[in-house]
């Protein structure tokens, strides 16, 4: 093991034991700012401490049984015992250096979903539903609760554009690399001679603030207008002004939504969009700077960036970022994005530690 690692690994361990020690002093729960703070530090260090004493441990049999080599009644035994520690070792030391990568702060975050028809007419809003209907599915598979914030759809039943809400168990570190351009290759359901069309839709992942005061607006910087909702309805529609739209000025950022039939809800999810949106775009400039010298541009958060194209008369699915094509597209389309997304989370790894090896060099 590299020095550098093994001291970044034993000041861990130290920390770990102090964090343990303010845990158990009474007097912590009548802080709870500090305990929550504690628990957290006290969860993210567990399991790399737990695999760093594991490794130690499996060093100490090493040597225990580099021992036993002089025994002949044990020498089989004991180079058959060497090889397995010593795989363990490169196994455990592997897995030290992944969980000491730098943790995205956003990975535990939920998201906001938005999905729009690009280039392909009425085509590529059908495909964006479709695209939808993929991540909800996946959503359901991973028990993420859902809400629709947004929905303007198209004639024949698709989405132009489309924002949802997706809550769960580490949701943004399982869908921050599906932000881009998605192609698709079909017949539509629209072409009357069998011929194949290409279209697209965008997608914009976007972590959710916690709480909408993460992104401090001044009244001064915001518009905000209501205006009569459009579309189905039945009674309701264009009666009340109930549709609320919001503009951040300084950065002309626009979020609105007129789904519910009360303004005040319309108003909160607007904001709750606009948060994201203008967060976002802070996000998208520091990585930017911070990516500038890195050839892989996973997460970037360039919407306008080809990302994937589905393929569905040879049945396929490729991600040309990572050359990943898979033959499966049903299964994927109707939300096992597993594999998808666990190669796309290892590249990522991968990239990382390529860069860590470079700083120890």
């Amino acid at each position: 093991m590299k020095p550098s690692l093994l001291t970044k690994l034993q000041q861990l361990q130290q920390r770990f034991v102090a964090v343990e020690q303010e845990l158990s002093d009474p007097e912590i729960a009548s802080r709870m700012n500090d305990y929550r703070r504690l628990t957290k530090e006290r969860a993210d260090l567990a399991e790399i401490v737990e695999v760093f004493e594991a490794h130690q441990k499996a060093e100490q049999d090493l040597k225990e049984v580099q021992g036993w080599l002089n025994d002949a009644d044990l020498k089989d035994f004991a180079q058959d015992e060497m090889s397995r520690l010593k795989d363990l070792l490169e196994e455990q030391e592997a897995a030290l250096q992944k969980l000491l990568l730098p943790k995205d702060p956003n990975d535990d975050r939920n998201v906001i979903l938005e999905i729009r028809a690009g280039t392909g007419g009425d085509e590529s809003a059908l495909f964006a539903g479709d695209v939808l209907r993929m991540y909800m599915r996946y959503a359901e598979r991973n028990r993420w609760q859902t809400e629709l914030m947004s929905a303007n759809e198209s004639d024949l039943g698709g989405y132009r554009e489309v924002i949802v809400r997706l809550a769960g168990d580490k949701v943004y570190s399982r869908l921050k690399f599906e932000s881009g351009g998605h192609r698709v290759q079909r017949v539509p359901a629209t072409e009357t001679q069998g011929r194949i069309h290409t279209s697209a839709c965008t997608v914009a992942v976007l972590p959710e603030a916690d709480e909408v005061a993460e992104v401090v607006f001044s009244p001064d910087e915001l518009r905000i207008d209501v205006f009569r909702a459009s579309g189905a309805g039945g009674q309701h529609v264009n009666k009340t002004e109930s549709a609320v739209r919001i503009t951040h000025l300084p950065t002309g950022t626009v979020a609105e939504c007129q789904d519910d039939r009360s303004q005040h809800k319309n108003k909160e999810r607007a904001m709750k969009v606009l948060a994201a949106r203008v967060r976002d775009k802070q996000l998208a400039e520091q990585q930017a700077k911070e990516a500038s010298t890195r050839k892989l541009m996973i997460g970037s958060g360039d919407r306008s960036e080809r990302i994937r194209t589905y393929n569905f008369p040879q049945g396929r699915i490729t991600d040309h970022r990572i050359n990943l094509t898979l033959y499966k597209i049903e299964q994927i389309m109707d939300g096992d994005l597993t594999e998808m997304t666990d190669a796309l989370i290892a590249e990522h790894q991968a990239e990382l530690l390529a860069a860590l090896g470079e700083q120890d060099a």
